[in-house]
C-alpha cells in the first residue's frame, strides 16, 4: 500500500462515523496479521486458510476491516469507489455483500447493525474486573460477540448464508482485524463521567455517559520525546491507535519523502515481526477450559486492567457534557499524572502496545488453527496442525519458521513434495508459456492449499504468489506446485 494511499484511507475513516474504530492503524494491525503469517507458514492450517482467502496474506486482511469503511461515503456500489479488490473477485463480492448486510448508521436502536459496531466494547473501567460482571457498554454486536459469531462461521455452526452475510473468507478478514482491535486497551474499556465530569461506574447505579473509548478525550503528555511532546493536542484514542504503534519503531527524520518514510516504516516493521516471531508471548494462551468460541472474552477479561490502568494514569480536566454528530458525549483533557513507577505516559503505553500486538499476532495464528481444523472447511478432510496449538498441556509451537517446516512436512504428504526450489520452477514455466519472468517480486514462501479444479475437483498443492509487472503497474499472480510441477494458475 502506497504512503498517499495511506493517507487517503485515514483521511476518509477520521471523516466516519466514530473515529474510535480506526484501531491501531494499517502499521499495528499489519504486525498482527504478519506475525501471524509467520507462525501458520508451511502448515496444514496455513494453507486452508490461504485458500479460503484467495492467497491473501494475513498481514494485508488484518487491515481490510479498516479500508472497507472508506465505502462508507459514497456506499459499496459506486464504480469508483475505493478500495476494489480486483485481483480477488470473489473476496471482493463477499465484502461488499458484508457491508450491505451491516451498513453504517448512528441509531443505537437500529435492528440492523452497523459494521462499526463490530470493533469494539465499551467496558466502564473504574471498577471492572470482568466482562461478565455488568451490562454497560455491551451489545450483541460488540467485538467479543462477533469474534465468537466468526468462529462459529469458520466451525460450521453458523451458516455461510446468515444475515450478517460473513462467509468463512470474511471471518477469516474479520478475526484478522478483530483479534488485533480486541488488543488495544481503549477498544474495551472507556471512562463514564457523571454531570460533573467525575468518573462514575453506571454497572453500579451511578448514571454516566462515556468517552468513547478516549476520542473525546485531548491528551496533555508532561514529559515524552520532542515528537510526542509536538502532540499534545492528539486525542487519547489516536494516541494509542498511532503513537504509541510507532513508538515501538525507529524515529525518522521529518525531512524524508514520504516513499522514503514508509519504505523505513515497512522495513522497521518486517524486523519487529521476526522478533516477535522467534519468542513466545508471555501468557498468551487461554485455559484448557476456555472454549474458542469464548477467546473472545478471556482476551477482554486479559486486557480490562490494562484498559483501567490506561485512565488511572490520568487526570481528567474540565470534562463536560457535549453533542457530536448528535450524540451526547463528554468531553475534555486527559493531562498525565507523576505516578510511583515514574514511568512516562509515552513509554508505558509504548511497551503495553508492544506486548499486546505480540500477543495478539499468536492468538490469532492459534484460534485460525483451531477454528479450521477442528472443522473442516473444505471437502478434504481436517488435518490437525502441529505448528501451533492452543492450551497449556500441548506441545510448544515452533518458533522458527524452520522449526515450522519441519513439523509440516511429516504431515503434509497430502499436497505432495515441498517446492524447495519454487522459484526455478515457476521461472521456468513462465519461460515455456513465453511469459515475462524477468521480473518477480516473490510474496512469501509455498503454503500447502486446496484450490477447486474442474467437474468439482480439488487440486492440492503448494500455492505461490508474487507479483510481476503489467500494463497498469504490478499485478498479482499465483500458481499451484505439486511435486515440482504448475498444476493451476491464477491471475495471467
Amino acid at each position: 500500500m502506497s504512503s498517499i494511499r495511506r493517507e487517503l484511507l485515514i483521511a476518509i475513516s477520521i471523516a466516519t462515523v466514530r473515529t474510535t474504530l480506526f484501531a491501531y492503524g494499517p502499521t499495528g494491525h499489519e504486525i498482527v496479521g504478519g506475525i501471524a503469517d509467520k507462525l501458520i507458514a508451511n502448515t496444514p492450517a496455513g494453507g486452508k486458510i490461504s485458500a479460503l482467502i484467495d492467497g491473501i496474506t494475513l498481514e494485508k486482511a488484518a487491515f481490510i476491516p479498516d479500508e472497507i469503511k472508506a465505502w462508507d461515503k459514497n456506499g459499496v456500489d459506486d464504480p469508483k469507489a475505493f478500495p476494489h479488490y480486483h485481483d480477488h473477485a470473489k473476496i471482493d463480492k463477499q465484502l461488499r455483500d458484508f457491508w450491505r448486510a451491516n451498513p453504517p448508521t448512528q441509531d443505537t436502536k437500529s435492528p440492523i447493525p452497523s459494521h462499526h459496531w463490530f470493533h469494539y466494547t465499551d467496558v466502564p473501567v473504574l471498577n471492572v474486573h470482568r466482562y461478565s460482571d455488568g451490562t454497560t457498554g455491551r451489545t450483541q454486536w460488540d467485538i467479543v460477540h462477533m469474534i465468537s459469531y466468526c468462529v462459529e462461521v469458520l466451525r460450521g455452526e453458523v451458516p455461510e448464508n446468515n444475515p450478517r452475510k460473513i462467509t468463512k473468507p470474511a471471518a477469516v478478514i474479520l478475526l484478522a482485524h478483530y483479534v488485533g482491535d480486541i488488543h488495544q486497551p481503549l477498544h474495551v474499556g472507556a471512562e463514564y463521567f457523571n454531570q460533573a465530569g467525575h468518573a462514575v461506574d453506571p454497572d453500579n447505579n451511578q448514571p454516566g455517559v462515556e468517552d468513547e473509548g478516549g476520542n473525546t478525550l485531548m491528551l496533555q503528555l508532561i514529559r515524552g520525546t520532542p515528537e510526542e511532546m509536538a502532540h499534545r493536542g492528539l486525542k487519547l484514542h489516536g494516541f494509542w491507535d498511532y503513537d504509541a504503534v510507532m513508538a515501538n519503531l525507529p524515529p525518522l527524520s521529518p525531512t524524508l519523502s514520504k516513499e522514503k518514510r514508509y519504505q523505513k516504516i515497512d522495513q522497521a516493521k518486517r524486523n519487529l515481526i521476526d522478533r516477535l516471531v522467534k519468542e513466545q508471548p508471555q501468557n498468551w494462551r487461554a485455559p484448557p477450559n476456555i472454549a474458542l468460541k469464548n477467546y473472545g472474552e478471556f482476551w477482554a477479561d486479559d486486557i480490562l486492567p490494562v484498559a483501567r490502568e490506561a485512565h488511572e494514569r490520568l487526570q481528567f480536566i474540565n470534562v463536560h457534557q457535549t453533542l457530536d454528530q448528535d450524540r451526547t458525549v463528554m468531553a475534555g483533557d486527559a493531562r498525565e499524572k507523576n505516578v510511583r513507577d515514574n514511568v512516562g505516559y509515552a513509554d508505558w503505553s509504548a511497551k503495553i502496545v508492544r506486548e499486546e500486538l505480540h500477543k495478539a499476532g499468536w492468538r490469532l495464528a492459534d484460534l485460525l488453527t483451531e477454528a479450521v481444523t477442528s472443522t473442516s472447511t473444505t471437502s478434504a478432510a481436517p488435518v490437525v496442525s502441529e505448528s501451533v496449538q492452543s492450551g497449556p498441556n500441548k506441545a510448544e509451537p515452533s518458533t522458527t519458521p524452520t522449526a515450522a517446516l519441519a513439523a509440516f512436512a511429516t504431515a503434509a504428504s497430502q499436497f505432495g513434495e515441498y517446492p524447495a526450489n519454487y522459484k526455478e520452477i515457476v521461472s521456468a514455466w513462465m519461460k515455456a508459456n513465453r511469459l515475462d519472468a524477468s521480473r518477480i517480486d516473490w510474496q512469501g514462501d509455498p503454503k500447502p492449499s486446496e484450490l477447486a479444479a474442474e467437474n468439482g475437483r480439488r487440486l492440492a498443492g503448494y500455492l505461490v504468489i508474487f507479483n510481476t509487472p503489467d500494463r497498469a503497474g504490478a499485478k498479482t499472480r499465483s500458481v499451484l506446485i505439486r511435486d515440482g510441477a504448475v498444476v493451476n494458475n491464477s491471475g495471467f
